[in-house]
């Protein structure tokens, strides 16, 4: 049986043979050839590797200025930063974001607004991606990028309608604080769920790369943290982008801590860096306390999305210096000298107060200055919110459906036949009612 067969297969034995011969003639680097459906190259010595680079290392952090804000060697400067005017503008709105949080942080403990979430320690992160970003790139956020928002031009009255959910807020009050969203500005509107942003970016990507007069011009851009990458939406999104394939920025805040959980626990490997390559697409660590190694790396990702239109990671290295949110207590699960230190030693903004101060572009009076102003800016948009009222009460019903099924018929009837008989009698409703714009009126007529 087994001579017939090697007399029928002698032929396809002879050319496997041939081939072997041929092969064993190659240089030692390919003599073993590749495999059929790839291009790794077949070798003969059992090797297991637990790294991305060539010498088995960690992935290097990109850096321009050292914590003293003074280029380090053979780093370069962007060239608009070269500008005073532009560093100024970079500087100045790093600057509003602490005084932004220390306002509306204070606001939520006086009960005034439901809830809130601070940007402190991730100045630099958020606002030199958003100087890396074309104003009309589609952004798909987390909740700590109110700052790409105020770059584009997002006014302090509208971050203070969407806080308080006054009649000015786009979202009609629906939304809970810091969920913002601009058509205007190209920024989507932020949900709760973690991480399904990611592979809605993806998706927008694609339909960016599908329409011909942005395919060339836009792309769109993720923000996330290293919490949201322990979801299965983050490896969803990235393989949609590197595969399908389509031009999505992936920008990861790693700030050390997704909630009260450690970023020690959240992997073993080397971060988040190294998942890029696994997935095909170009990828940099960046030091997400120096603005403009941030503002380079973005924009070449950027560069990057475009010209190949597929993929690629950015993750920022950075430290969340304050609570996850106005529900957290971080020092329950981190020492406060811990953060004290971080504040005082790798401080986004004094790096770059010391990089302008160096170039004569900035002096404490001007400091002081700044502060003052933004703080009164801030405050009078603040007080400004707390006077308006809520969107009128008919709101409650619409905007979900193209047209109004029974059951919310039913509902909006049923509250309108309560207005009528309770609402001006009962002293509860009566004063709830003056908190709406219509006071309920446009149901209860």
């Amino acid at each position: 049986m087994l001579r017939s067969l090697s007399v029928k297969y002698s032929p396809l034995l002879t050319r496997i043979r041939s081939r072997g011969r041929a092969l064993s003639t190659q240089p030692a680097s390919s003599s073993l050839g590749c495999l059929p459906t790839t291009d790794s190259p077949v070798v003969s010595k059992l090797a297991f590797f637990n790294s991305v680079t060539g010498d088995g290392g960690k992935i290097p952090s990109y850096r321009v200025l050292d914590g003293s804000g003074i280029p380090i060697e053979g780093a370069e400067v962007p060239e608009v930063c070269i500008s005073e005017q532009f560093a100024r503008r970079l500087y100045e709105n790093m600057q509003l974001l602490p005084t932004l949080d220390n306002i509306l942080y204070n606001v939520q403990r006086q009960g005034k607004i439901s809830f809130y979430m601070t940007s402190y320690g991730e100045e630099a992160a958020v606002i030199g991606s958003a100087a890396a970003l074309a104003d009309d790139d589609e952004v798909l956020a987390q909740y700590r990028e109110v700052g790409v928002l105020l770059w584009r031009g997002f006014t302090l009255d509208r971050v203070m309608a969407q806080c308080f959910g006054n009649h000015e807020d786009s979202g009609k009050g629906r939304q809970m604080p810091v969920h913002f969203g601009s058509t205007q500005h190209h920024f989507h509107q932020i949900s709760s769920p973690l991480a399904t942003q990611i592979p809605q970016a993806a998706g927008v990507g694609y339909a960016l790369k599908r329409d011909p007069e942005r395919r060339s011009k836009n792309v769109a851009c993720v923000f996330f943290g290293e919490g949201a990458a322990s979801e299965g939406d983050f490896h969803a999104g990235m393989l949609l982008a590197s595969t399908l394939p389509s031009p999505t920025l992936f920008l990861a805040r790693n700030n050390g801590f997704a909630i009260s959980t450690p970023s020690s626990q959240q992997y073993y490997g080397d971060s988040l860096s190294a998942r890029g390559p696994g997935y095909g697409v170009d990828t940099i660590r960046v030091d997400g306390n120096d603005v403009l190694a941030v503002m380079n790396a973005v924009k070449e990702g950027r560069r990057r999305c475009l010209e190949g239109g597929r993929g690629v990671l950015v993750e920022i290295m950075t430290y969340r210096v304050g609570h996850h949110s106005t529900s957290d207590d971080s020092f329950a699960y981190r020492g406060r000298q811990e953060v004290e230190n971080r504040k005082k030693i790798d401080n986004p903004i004094t790096r770059f107060r010391l990089f302008m101060e160096s170039r004569g572009w900035w002096n404490g009076t001007e400091e002081e200055e700044l502060k003052s102003r933004l703080k009164q800016d801030v405050l009078a948009a603040f007080k400004r919110a707390e006077t308006l009222k809520k969107p009128d009460l008919t709101e409650l019903f619409s905007d979900v459906y193209a047209e109004e099924p029974w059951n919310i018929r039913e509902q909006r009837e049923e509250l309108a036949g309560l207005l009528q008989k309770y609402g001006q009698v009962w002293e509860p409703w009566r004063n709830e009612l003056k908190i709406f714009k219509d006071e309920g009126k446009k149901l209860s007529d």
